[in-house]
């Protein structure tokens, strides 16, 4: 795993932007697993920035996001489908059918096994961009889950559905299940970019990088992916014990890239 400490959040879209700008480039039909949440919209507001500008092009792309809530129709304001045409395919070359999103409205016992056989079918994930929950859930695998499952509907953690109650108004229909791709689906894809912004996701992210391998930190899981990349701004990253030591690897490995 290797950890980028960024100077603000602005860097962290930054370069995570760079990570899918460099593989857009040398392969234009890759395949993208993309990630919902408030950390995302800076690296997507970057990649549409990219787009407008002439430096991308994503339509030989395609993509295939993380999660969906279970009970959600795709036009609903608060499924995930709405934020991604929202926040990124609406903006970009991306033709929308080749994007794809679980089915919230789906069969309980096959919408898993449905999604898994079209991610195969694409080839797998080239690269899996990531957040992570304050619990250090990443998709919805909230702790406990397997670190080997597949995508599956699970039952979100109360601290889930209190961190993310601030979308939905008082009134409206807040889902308690969501469909989401399992830890081993994440840990199949070539590369995994997890990025991580404020001081909440401190604890999570020490967890995750520092601490044991273990369902109680679903995120932690990573640890074990063959090429993963963690950028995180100095608040998310300001409770790990050897900061020095990544900023010291990052400059190790740019002068290996001849970057300066």
């Amino acid at each position: 795993m290797q950890v980028i400490i960024a100077d603000s959040a602005q860097e962290v879209a930054r370069l995570g932007a760079d990570q899918l700008s460099a593989l857009m480039r040398t392969r234009p039909g890759a395949v993208l697993g993309l990630a919902t949440g408030n950390t995302p919209i800076a690296l997507y507001d970057e990649l549409i920035r990219r787009y407008r500008d002439g430096q991308l092009s994503f339509a030989q792309a395609r993509s295939f996001n993380l999660d969906e809530y279970v009970g959600l129709a795709p036009g609903h304001r608060q499924s995930y489908r709405h934020f991604m045409n929202q926040h990124l395919f609406n903006h970009i070359d991306i033709p929308l059918a080749q994007t794809w999103v679980p089915d919230g409205l789906g069969d309980p016992e096959t919408v898993g096994e449905a999604y898994e056989a079209l991610i195969d079918a694409a080839g797998g994930i080239d690269l899996q961009v990531l957040g992570i929950g304050r619990n250090g859930h990443i998709g919805f695998n909230e702790p406990s889950s397997s670190l080997g499952s597949r995508t599956r509907i699970k039952t979100l953690a109360p601290q889930t559905l209190a961190d993310n109650s601030r979308f939905f108004s008082p009134d409206e229909f807040q889902p308690s299940l969501a469909i989401t791709m399992g830890i081993g689906t994440i840990l199949r894809s070539r590369k995994a970019l997890l990025l991580a912004t404020g001081e909440s996701k401190a604890d999570a992210v020490q967890a995750m990088i520092e601490g044991p391998v273990t369902a109680s930190c679903p995120a932690s899981a990573l640890q074990l992916h063959p090429c993963a990349l963690v950028i995180v701004d100095s608040a998310a990253g300001a409770r790990l014990e050897h900061g020095e030591y990544y900023q010291r690897v990052r400059q190790e490995t740019d002068l290996l890239n001849g970057r300066s």
